[in-house]
């Protein structure tokens, strides 16, 4: 801050100070908010934090926003350099379990990572959503045999063993297929054109019930939110998000 100085002006004689006037009514001010705009102040100490949800559901948008207002490390989901994901889209049955596999190793990779890192982070999806809901989506659709999804949760098990699990999980929870293909539509990837309603109503399902498999199988508590009518992005949907999120990360 620059710092203010002060001259002291000569006191004028006696006979020429008029009387002060009467002091005006005070007006209440209120506290200058922080220039994140939270009413709650970022958590401290290291936190490390996902994002989990179906596809178009806010959550890359969402961790841009909390790596922005809390000064987080940020580790985005690897999916545009993804070389398996075009032809993933175009035939899941040949290329569900390569890219289950790419997204397991980078995921993991991004554990390692943060467990190295001091500074809080947040993780765009979380690395269980493989295992507890695409992968057995993939096999319930036939895309995955009994065999791969085996070998599947092999690679898992040994490549998790002694990772850095989240501190905490954030889930956004879109009902509407509706919103969601409408959200892809306009980030506009050219390889999530192809997606299908019934793919995403089917991923819902699962969704559902990932919450609480986080807290009972993993021991990661959640934070279950509908984004369906909330735009996060600006305004009073932007400043409900992050008061929510920092009281949740306290």
């Amino acid at each position: 801050m620059p710092r203010t100085t002060s001259r002291q002006r000569p006191t004028p004689p006696a006979a020429t100070v008029a009387p002060p006037p009467p002091a005006a009514p005070q007006k209440a001010v209120a506290p200058a908010r922080p220039r994140n705009g939270l009413k709650v102040k970022a958590p401290k100490g290291r936190r490390f934090v996902a994002l989990a949800g179906n596809i178009g559901a806010g959550k890359t948008t969402a961790a841009k926003m909390l790596s922005q207002s809390f000064g987080y490390e940020l580790f985005d989901e690897p999916v545009i350099d993804n070389r398996f994901l075009k032809d993933y889209y175009a035939d899941m049955s040949r290329w569900s379990f390569t890219l289950q596999l790419e997204f397991l190793i980078r995921r993991v990779e991004h554990h390692e990572l943060i467990h190295s890192y001091r500074r809080s982070c947040v993780q765009d999806r979380t690395l269980y959503e493989d295992p507890e809901i695409f992968a057995k989506y993939l096999h319930g659709l036939g895309h995955l045999t009994n065999a791969e999804l085996d070998l599947y949760y092999e690679y898992f098990q040994r490549l998790s063993r002694h990772i850095i699990r989240p501190d905490k999980v954030i889930c956004f929870e879109v009902g509407s297929v509706d919103v969601l293909l409408d959200r892809i539509r306009t980030r506009g990837r050219e390889e999530e054109k192809g997606i299908r309603p019934q793919f995403l109503r089917g991923l819902n399902g699962y969704y559902a019930s990932f919450p609480l498999v986080l807290q009972e199988k993993y021991g990661v508590e959640c934070l279950v939110m509908d984004v369906s009518r909330q735009d996060i992005r600006r305004g009073k949907g932007r400043e409900e998000f992050l008061d929510r999120v920092s009281a949740f990360l306290a």
